[in-house]
């Protein structure tokens, strides 16, 4: 189905006739979810990889708690979705976010959501294409990185994972990268000879600053202008904010990851994920046992370094619980974007070109589709039927969607802020005061709502407006706002999930290459042999099922790789191999 690029792999060969040097198509610094869910896209494509991280096994960090509706569709693309969920929070647990005085306090609002087995119900009752195929999954990123790499060792028939080397540095020419690493524990070094490098290293990426690229600093003044009608930034805001008796947050916050056997949290609001207080703290439910990750604001001056974190954790909660402490550390919220991707055969995804807040679970999520995307990019590229116009694109498409993502997790962070400028400071009393108080509070937070928990359109509705790759269409596309999804095959969109008449998930129906979804009789002959004259890979599939047709708005779609949409028409192209070409970035 796929060809390699022979003529690129026997230069590569040429150059590393040197006893002693490793040759490999695509290797990938950095083996967290990002790097981890490139290497099982790049193994479905077929292609050899070589992913390395410098620390000696997974990380420790919880970092993320929750893999949206639309990674999870990602990762059943992958095959691997059922296998993930058996390591996360049990299906059938509801999801609570609730505010309160404190862990053994007072209730002040709470936002109720479906297990993941009723969201499956929802979604089979529904079937018009508005929710996603996968419900979201509960799970920190201390369990989610073993899954993923027990999943690719177990699976891989093209690929390696290796711990505790990490990449020192590259140099690209015309026809590959050659990279030098070193093995932390012993300082040895070998040299890997790659025809792309991906740079999934982190916030401090090494590629992105070996590249001299810059990141771009949101403006957090006209956001809070736009979204809340304030003129002062987050930071102004929340100097006026009393904080721990004398002293307002600083921009930093300090985390504690920790083991309690205490049941009062749970005793008290049932299993809620996300124990949340005007304070500024947000306690989060890894596992609804046990497993507890507590962020809260630092006030200006504290030095993070004299914490008692077990002190720390009870003061916040007001409550002498018991801690386990696993990991305590302060840390700096940031929300940036690179200003590239990459170039040449550098290319970056995850972390390494975006940072956003936690709120609305963006950083991790945004990684996933980076990782679909650059891979199937990457695999083309290498096997020959796609062009360095796909790279790109990739960059253009993804870097779009990360300043989406960025600009509504700031708007999520901003009504944190705003709930922390509320007065709350007679909130934890039991007089008539406390109670008008939490009453004001409660209403405050529910008008206030809990998008950052519902932005499905964020998930769900990002679109490739002016990627070079798709063929677009004159005139508007359907809007798209952040608390809903709404269903369309406009080219660029990740399309409508349903499911047909036989019970079949018509994503299911996507194969690794590009689909041609058929919903009346046409001749596509022309199209097919197009693509097989430069090998790309095309699959025909018929769907006879109006409801599907109506949905889909044409006879017929073509669906991408990364299940978006590349071009729809009710009759077959006029010029086959244009669009072919277009699609395959020989124009980009």
């Amino acid at each position: 189905m796929y060809r390699l690029d022979e003529t690129l792999l026997t230069r590569i060969e040429q150059k590393c006739s040197i006893g002693g040097v490793e040759r490999v198509q695509v290797l990938i610094a950095g083996a967290g979810p990002v790097g981890l869910t490139l290497a099982h896209e790049l193994e479905r494509h077929g292609v050899e990889t070589l992913l390395v991280e410098r620390n000696a096994g997974t990380t420790q960090h919880p970092k993320m708690d929750i893999t949206n509706g639309r990674s999870m569709e990602l990762f059943r693309r992958l095959g691997i979705a059922d296998d993930l969920r058996a390591r996360a929070v049990p299906s059938d647990h509801p999801v609570k976010v609730t505010w309160a005085t404190g862990a053994a306090g007072w209730e002040l609002a709470s936002f109720a959501y479906p297990s993941v087995e009723e969201a499956r119900a929802l979604v089979a009752g529904t079937n018009d294409g508005t929710l996603p195929l996968e419900p979201a999954m509960r799970v920190s990123q201390v369990v989610l990185e073993p899954a993923l790499r027990d999943l690719l060792v177990a699976r891989a028939d093209h690929g390696r994972v290796e711990y505790g080397w990490g990449l020192d540095s590259f140099a690209q020419d015309d026809d590959g990268v050659t990279a030098e690493l070193v093995e932390t524990a012993t300082g040895s070094r070998r040299t890997v000879r790659a025809l792309y490098l991906a740079g999934c290293d982190g916030a401090g990426s090494r590629i992105r600053r070996g590249l001299g690229i810059g990141e771009h600093q949101i403006d957090l003044r006209r956001l809070a202008v736009k979204q809340l009608g304030v003129r002062r930034t987050v930071g102004s805001l929340l100097r006026n904010v009393r904080y721990d008796g004398t002293r307002p947050p600083d921009g930093r916050f300090y985390l504690v990851h920790f083991h309690s056997r205490d049941r009062e949290i749970h005793r008290r609001f049932g299993y809620v994920w996300h124990l949340q207080s005007p304070e500024g703290w947000t306690l989060i439910s890894q596992d609804d046992g046990e497993i507890w990750t507590l962020h809260s604001p630092l006030g200006v001056g504290v030095d993070a370094d004299s914490i008692d974190p077990v002190q720390f954790v009870r003061d916040r909660l007001g409550h002498d619980l018991d801690v386990d402490v696993q990991v305590a550390n302060a840390w700096v919220p940031r929300l940036v974007v690179a200003d590239s991707f990459g170039a040449g055969r550098l290319w970056l995804a995850g972390d390494a070109v975006h940072q956003v807040t936690p709120t609305g679970g963006y950083g991790m999520n945004t990684g996933v589709g980076d990782a679909v995307g650059l891979g199937w990019a990457l695999a083309a590229n290498v096997q020959g039927w796609g062009t360095p116009g796909l790279l790109k694109a990739y960059a253009a498409e993804r870097r779009a969607v990360a300043v989406r993502n960025r600009d509504a997790a700031a708007r999520h962070a901003l009504v944190r802020a705003a709930i922390m400028t509320t007065d709350w400071r007679d909130m934890h009393s039991e007089g008539w005061s406390g109670e008008r108080t939490r009453r004001r509070l409660g209403r405050e937070i529910a008008d206030l709502g809990n998008l950052e928990n519902e932005a499905l359109g964020i998930e769900l509705g990002y679109r490739y407006d002016t990627s070079p790759i798709i063929a677009h269409e004159p005139g508007p596309a359907p809007k798209q706002t952040m608390d809903a999804y709404v269903p369309s095959t406009t080219p660029g969109v990740r399309p409508p999930s349903i499911k047909l008449v036989d019970g079949t998930a018509i994503f299911d129906l996507f194969g690794p290459g590009f689909t041609l979804l058929c919903f009346a009789e046409h001749d596509t002959a022309a199209l097919e042999k197009a693509a097989a004259a430069v090998g790309l890979p095309l699959e025909v599939v018929d769907v006879r099922d109006p409801h599907a047709r109506a949905l889909y708005e044409r006879d017929l779609v073509l669906i991408r790789p990364d299940q978006h949409v590349a071009w729809r028409g009710d009759v077959p192209p006029a010029k086959p191999h244009s669009l072919i070409d277009l699609v395959r970035g020989v124009a980009a």
